[in-house]
């Protein structure tokens, strides 16, 4: 196993952590845990120098952090570090901080939490917690040790992410969406970056982009067969984030035994700076060939913002790409489902006035109803308008 500094702490953690909110499951109930499989799995993890795990409250409809107290007896539970993630979301009154944290403790059979995030926090959800003094009630969580470390998990914008990072100076670490597909995307590697220099330790969730980069079409399969060192698609994407000094843990929600032996054995040859000057720039060729599959040619430049209507117009172009980009429709339309209903491609009511104001002339107006009907609908994927 490797291991790195995680942010000033005098502690190394693990670069490959076990993301737990993708366990095997039975008759597909996202509830319903093998637990068998998964406590095996788990312990695998663990006996080959895993030391970071990941949960949440909501995780596998509430029952990961169950299962991580039941299976993680005394031996086991000292040889990890715990992180599980406040509910922002469930928050109504500063009252429930103490309810949720008692809550997650009693679950996971423990009288302590080493990290604590605020979940999945964007500029609505932050605002509210900072309102509610979140991060005083955590002064007094950390002075009474109920939980060891804090920091957030995120989505949204880099401006948005700096303002957070910026906001406390007692942050430990933060926990970004990141993969070669998302170097522009939310904070970016510029908010990786940004983190790092502040100290703070960097985990990366979604490093396979939710399993899209795994699989890939046959023309980006084929510029990986190009490479001189042959590596599985999935093994490019780790490699490329273990490649690079500011990040800390590389989270995996692993699914299967042969996911959890393959990423041990992945991590075992990965380091800074191990790829070469060829191999990131085949890196980068990838990427640019997965940015031409997109119908819509959307650059997020965001200059048709804000919506008189409210439509969140980049993020529905960008999803609506997904499905041909990486061949996974299924997945595009899982994200557009868990957008809020008044930011969906639905709610836009052709006024035109974002198409006066895109670089790229993309006709919005007559793509908003077709993107609503693919991944609202089921209708089939349409990727011209001519």
């Amino acid at each position: 196993m490797q291991y790195r500094r995680f942010g000033k702490l005098d502690w190394k953690g693990s670069a490959l952590g076990f993301g737990c909110m993708r366990f095997p499951t039975i008759d597909g109930e996202r509830g319903n845990i093998d637990e068998p499989e998964a406590t095996r799995m788990l312990h695998y993890a663990i006996d080959h120098g895993v030391n970071y795990l990941d949960t949440a409250y909501t995780y596998h409809d509430g029952n990961s952090e169950t299962f991580l107290g039941r299976v993680l007896t005394e031996s086991y539970r000292q040889k990890v570090r715990l992180a599980t993630k406040l509910p922002c979301w469930k928050v109504e009154d500063p009252a429930d901080f103490d309810r949720l944290l008692g809550e997650q403790l009693a679950r996971l059979q423990t009288d302590h939490i080493d990290f604590y995030l605020l979940h999945g926090l964007d500029q609505k959800s932050w605002h509210k917690m900072r309102d509610m003094d979140v991060l005083e009630w955590a002064e007094g969580a950390l002075a009474d040790g109920r939980i060891g470390h804090l920091g957030f998990s995120f989505h949204d914008e880099y401006t948005v992410f700096q303002e957070i990072v910026d906001a406390y100076d007692k942050w430990t670490f933060c926990q970004i969406q990141y993969n070669y597909m998302d170097v522009e995307n939310q904070a970016g590697t510029k908010g990786l970056q940004y983190a790092a220099s502040k100290g703070l330790a960097v985990v990366i969730m979604e490093p396979l982009l939710g399993g899209r980069l795994v699989d890939p079409p046959e023309s980006i399969q084929a510029l990986w067969d190009t490479a001189a060192k042959k590596r599985a698609p999935a093994d490019w994407a780790l490699q490329w984030l273990w490649d690079q000094p500011e990040v800390s843990v590389v989270l995996s929600g692993m699914s299967t035994m042969e996911q959890v032996e393959q990423n041990v054995a992945s991590v075992s040859i990965s380091g800074t700076g191990t790829l070469t000057a060829d191999e990131l720039a085949l890196i980068a060729q990838v990427r640019d060939k997965y940015q031409e599959l997109c119908p819509i040619p959307c650059t997020r430049c965001d200059y048709c913002m804000p919506c008189p209507n409210g439509v969140d117009i980049p993020r529905n172009l960008a999803i609506y790409n997904q499905g041909p980009m990486y061949e996974k429709p299924e997945h595009a339309r899982m994200s557009y489902g868990f957008m809020p209903e008044e930011e969906r491609a639905s709610a836009c009511i052709q006024c035109r006035e974002c198409e006066e104001l895109c670089p790229q002339s993309i006709p919005i107006s007559e793509w908003m109803p077709i993107v609503h009907e693919v991944l609202g609908e089921g209708k089939p994927y349409v990727c011209s308008l001519s």
